[in-house]
């Protein structure tokens, strides 16, 4: 789907959202509004009324943080300083507040549970607390609507981390997500075919994400999801139909064995590493999403009264390979361990 131009999602899309906000806060009874987050307590039951309070809850904080930014970009001489520390500051504690928001509904209305898993412990998403002073490249699979958000709401409201993140363009269309990352730093990036034998990324694609993970911080987290896009079945045989064509028969067979995750496209995670050579990197695996691959799935296996559980494992730099050939080989050993872990651990 076609992103519309800066113009357009700025003058039409975002005020159309806040005036709809308005709108139903304005014409929907309060009794209404009770019953349905009454309704939507009742677990495994009422599917329609529940996912219709979520639609509501979301129209209304989508709205809510248009304002909210708005404000901020009044407050910065409208734009003028938005880009100095202190506004990124703000603009990142808001990202928190508003994560905090969804997701405790999320908890209250679907009853969904998140579980942070990290290297031998269950108390820590990502091990050895969190590589504290380091900078890190995290990693992540990508299956199912809302990862990216589950991520970013762990990095920035438990590991109390500033993110940096690549994300398709077509994110955008949603007005929040189009203003608050554009003012952040992130890029939105076109997706692009798979390249013959798991190739780099188009130059320009490798040069925005090389910038965007130049100069990381110790507090800072730059991610990045190197599938490039959701796993289907389709996409799966696709990507390994393209290893063999490209030559690449050995990463060929051994995406072959893995069931679960995509063959991972390295130009962006290696641009990433290149430039940022002192970060730490972490993989991410999740499984509670993994059903939702067509709408009607999306519908039958909402998160909706279950588990996500995370798992993120911490690779120092130092245990970075450095030649490109031993750096595919790294990355999809990791990728086959987050395979097997899927395997192990997907809900019943």
């Amino acid at each position: 789907m076609r992103v519309p131009p800066r113009w357009f999602r700025r003058l039409v899309l975002a005020p159309t959202v806040v005036l709809l906000g308005f709108l139903v806060l304005s014409t929907l009874p309060l009794w209404l509004l009770v019953a349905l987050a009454l309704v939507s307590m009742v677990p495994r039951r009422m599917r329609v009324p529940r996912v219709l309070w979520m639609f509501i809850f979301y129209l209304l904080w989508d709205a809510a943080a248009l304002v909210s930014l708005f404000v901020l970009w009044v407050a910065s001489g409208f734009g003028w300083r938005i880009r100095t520390p202190a506004f990124q500051r703000a603009h990142y504690a808001l990202t928190g507040f508003f994560l905090r928001v969804l997701f405790r509904q999320a908890r209250w209305v679907l009853r969904l549970r998140i579980r942070g898993v990290g290297d031998g412990t269950d108390t820590d998403f990502f091990g050895d607390p969190m590589a504290p002073g380091r900078p890190l490249v995290v990693a992540c699979r990508h299956a199912g609507p809302g990862d990216s958000f589950i991520l970013i709401h762990t990095l920035i409201n438990r590991a109390h981390r500033e993110t940096r993140i690549v994300l398709k363009d077509t994110l955008q269309w949603d007005p929040a997500i189009d203003v608050l990352l554009n003012r952040l730093p992130s890029r939105f990036i076109a997706p692009s075919p798979f390249a013959k034998g798991g190739g780099p990324h188009p130059e320009g694609v490798r040069d925005q994400v090389g910038q965007l993970a130049a100069g990381l911080g110790g507090n800072d987290a730059f991610v990045i999801f190197p599938e490039g896009g959701n796993f289907t079945p389709d996409r799966r045989r696709k990507r390994i139909d393209r290893l063999r064509e490209g030559g690449s028969h050995g990463l060929a067979r051994r995406a072959s064995r893995m069931r679960n995750v995509l063959a991972p496209q390295p130009g962006g995670l290696f641009a990433a590493l290149d430039a940022a050579p002192d970060a730490d990197v972490v993989f991410v695996g999740h499984t509670g999403l993994d059903r939702m691959v067509t709408v009607a799935d999306v519908w039958r296996e909402l998160p909706m009264d279950k588990e996500i559980v995370m798992h993120g494992w911490h690779v120092p730099a130092e245990q970075v390979p450095q030649g490109r050939a031993e750096r595919e080989r790294w990355l999809y050993g990791w990728f086959e361990t987050i395979d097997a872990w899927i395997d192990e651990n997907r809900p019943e």
